[in-house]
């Protein structure tokens, strides 16, 4: 689909000069929570969208992207701006699949705070339990919306104690729900600190009332935990005195404290919400634009010089310093590329004359870089939909067009100063996938398709195989790879698939001999060189050796590098399976030559010849890499996992708790590469989706007999 423009108008999301008046909110929870529907029930219920889920084409904000449409979730970071009480309100909507956890990590990046979306008929999942403990661990203001009220199965209370079990202390219900007169249906929500009734059965605004004494009872069950929850988190140490004396605390004072206890990331709120019902999307709004952190009370990432110099730490000050960071980059086919940006100081402006930089992603295909750039328009985005607005200050986000050299995690900053921002986290591609032109015509555009694919995604990594000649991709997982390919073919490319394949190494295990001759008469010149070799075996590691002890002359000396040069090209082929061959020791001992057939051309055929012959005696054998990982699990998974290692020939070294979190452990273990080629899909499958790896390689060792036995076979014509 391509991007929209809109000149001139800003659509409910005026333009702020005021950091104060932004809030950065991302949206976090597993698939299927309700994320992308809850923002679209924001936006209609603030007026910024007419409708829910009708923006573009018949398409939803958050789900535009062609592959959302046809994976059906969303795979990508969105932003949607709203108005509320004169607060804007950017949304980051995030993929709730763990494929898509760059996109995760680029909302994180660029939000001030997070809104865990958790279904009221779905439970949760493990990894939302991790995200929450990876938020809690650098402070990042929290609520929980209780989304899918409407749902046949939707348990409200049974959810909040869910969310309280697992995600700890300080995570309580501001609201209780309201059931209609079928016993099943929420129409309504008990506000436990105000008392109040917020009845939405005729939906948006609520109609508030005081409740009935059925009412009155369950929020007065309720409360009091809430109260003193809150009175606990507060700076004033009287408070809590006070109240357990019998002194009525005013609404203004918890409220305030409610506040402030959000904001320091302290207290986590618990609010039910129903998009399609519009329960609860008013309270919400509160919790967000009152109660969440404004740009100026979050911690800004580090910034260095370009050449990594020590700079001061930012503010987030309107008239600093210019420093943004591309959080995301999208490749239109009509506009070109699109670069979500958030301002952490200074103010972006069109026509700005500006310095990007990106350092540190050279291993994934993204070279270091620093350029200079005149920004065009800026464009406040929604959806496919970018309008245009005259700034952004520092604390908000923006888009900018076609830019030449923006990438996902760039630093944008003043031509006369620039800075480069410390980059964030980013987890490693592990699943690889082959891909090949499907015709020569096809190789251009692949080669086009695939730079634009790596800008704009740092979890992808691209790598040309020198030894397999492969193109590989390396993917987060098999839905990222779907999206990455789905994307080549919407550029208009044709390409295939193959089998990713593993670079092998050969060698031979015992001494031998070889005798390699080459003789040819052809009317002129001939050919003739004769030469003879002994081989052995050397400790892994040590490469390859030439050793000359000829005596005599019988190579003539000009012709000792020739034999060399043939053996050297001989093992770079391989003598039984094609692969590179290391690990030995070459000693030429004798020879023949001719004073006018001799030329180097047949010294290094007759040496190629010596070595094939040695290697029929040499007990050849393959070698397959062995890569160290370190795998990271639940500790109620470490069982099935070794047990899984075992069974792909992996040695485990050891188990210990993880030191990073609690409750998992890090198992360190040997594994052949060719038994982790899917291992990033087959992990997550065994520890519901928690499970993470790394791996780096550490040596080449034997491939057992049957397996080199098939390769053998496979390499025979």
């Amino acid at each position: 689909m391509a991007q929209k423009h809109e000149k001139g108008s800003t659509g409910g999301t005026p333009v702020l000069t005021e950091p104060e008046r932004v809030r950065n909110v991302v949206l976090v929870g597993h698939s299927g929570a309700g994320k992308t529907t809850l923002v679209e029930a924001l936006l209609a219920a603030t007026g910024t969208i007419g409708r829910a889920g009708s923006v573009v084409d018949g398409t939803t904000v958050g789900d535009h992207d062609p592959a959302a449409v046809r994976q059906q979730r969303s795979v990508s970071l969105s932003c949607a701006p709203l108005l509320h009480n004169g607060i804007k309100v950017n949304l980051l909507d995030t993929p709730g699949y763990a494929d898509f956890v760059g996109e995760l990590r680029a909302g994180l990046r660029a939000a001030d705070a997070a809104l865990f979306v958790v279904s009221a008929a779905g439970g949760m999942d493990a990894a939302t339990v991790a995200l929450w403990e990876e938020c809690a661990a650098v402070d990042m203001p929290r609520a929980v919306a209780v989304a899918r009220l409407d749902q046949p199965r939707a348990d409200v209370d049974e959810t909040v104690a869910l969310c309280q079990r697992l995600f700890g202390d300080n995570v309580m219900p501001l609201y209780l729900p309201m059931l209609g007169d079928d016993g099943v249906s929420t129409e309504g929500l008990l506000g436990l600190i105000t008392r109040r009734v917020f009845d939405y059965s005729a939906g948006l605004p609520a109609d508030v009332r005081d409740p009935d004494p059925e009412h009155q009872r369950a929020i007065d069950e309720s409360r009091d935990e809430l109260i003193e929850g809150i009175i606990a988190e507060s700076e004033d140490e009287t408070l809590m005195d006070r109240y357990l004396d019998g002194e009525e605390i005013s609404t203004e004072v918890l409220i305030d404290d409610l506040e402030k206890a959000v904001a320091r990331g302290h207290f986590y709120p618990v609010v039910p919400v129903c998009a399609e019902t519009g329960v609860g999307l008013d309270v919400l709004l509160e919790v967000l634009t009152a109660a969440f952190p404004s740009p100026l009370e979050h911690e800004l990432p580090a910034v260095t010089g370009v050449d990594g110099s020590p700079r001061p730490p930012l503010t987030c000050d309107p008239a600093g310093p210019l420093v943004a960071e591309v959080v995301k980059t999208t490749v239109d086919r009509h506009v070109g590329r699109v670069s979500l940006v958030r301002v952490f100081s200074g103010t972006l402006r069109p026509d700005q004359t500006v310095h990007v930089s990106g350092h540190g992603m050279a291993e994934r295909g993204h070279p270091d870089h620093d350029a200079d750039e005149r920004v065009g328009h800026i464009y406040t985005p929604l959806g496919a939909t970018l309008r245009e607005v005259p700034l952004c200050v520092a604390g908000d986000i923006c888009a900018i067009t076609k830019s030449g050299s923006a990438e996902t995690g760039d630093t944008i900053s003043a031509r006369d100063e620039p800075l480069l921002i410390a980059p964030w986290e980013m987890p490693e591609p592990l699943l690889p996938v082959a891909v090949v032109a499907h015709s020569r015509a096809d190789e251009d555009a692949l080669a086009r398709n695939l730079a634009r694919l790596v800008a704009g995604d740092p979890t992808l990594r691209l790598e040309r195989n020198p030894e397999t000649h492969q193109l590989v991709l390396w993917c987060m997982g098999e839905a990222h790879a779907d999206v990455v390919l789905d994307r080549l073919r919407a550029g208009g490319v044709e390409l295939d698939t193959e089998p990713v394949k593993v670079s092998l190494r050969e060698t031979l295990t015992v001494p031998a001999r070889g005798h390699g001759r080459h003789v040819k008469q052809s009317g002129g010149h001939g050919q003739y060189a004769v030469c003879d070799i002994e081989v052995e075996p050397l400790p892994p590691g040590s490469g390859f050796e030439f050793v000359d002890r000829v005596v005599g002359g019988a190579v003539p000396h000009n012709y000792i590098p020739s034999v060399e040069k043939g053996v050297r090209a001989q093992l770079e082929r391989g003598l039984v399976a094609g692969h590179p061959v290391v690990d030995l020791r070459v000693t030429l001992v004798d020879g023949k030559a001719h004073s006018v057939d001799s030329s180097d051309a047949a010294f290094q055929t007759a040496g190629a010849l010596a070595l094939r012959d040695a290697a029929d005696r040499g007990q050849p054998a393959l070698l397959e890499p062995i890569d160290e990982v370190a795998i990271r699990v639940p500790d109620g998974s470490v069982g099935t996992v070794m047990g899984d290692l075992s069974s792909r020939r992996g040695r485990v070294l050891g188990t210990e708790p993880d030191p990073d979190t609690e409750g998992r452990t890090l198992v360190r273990a040997e594994v052949p590469a060719t038994e982790l080629l899917r291992y990033a899909v087959e992990l997550r499958s065994m520890t519901a989706g928690t499970g993470t790896f790394r791996r780096h390689f550490v040596r080449h060792d034997p491939m057992p007999a049957h397996l080199a036995d098939q390769i053998r076979k496979e390499h025979t014509p």
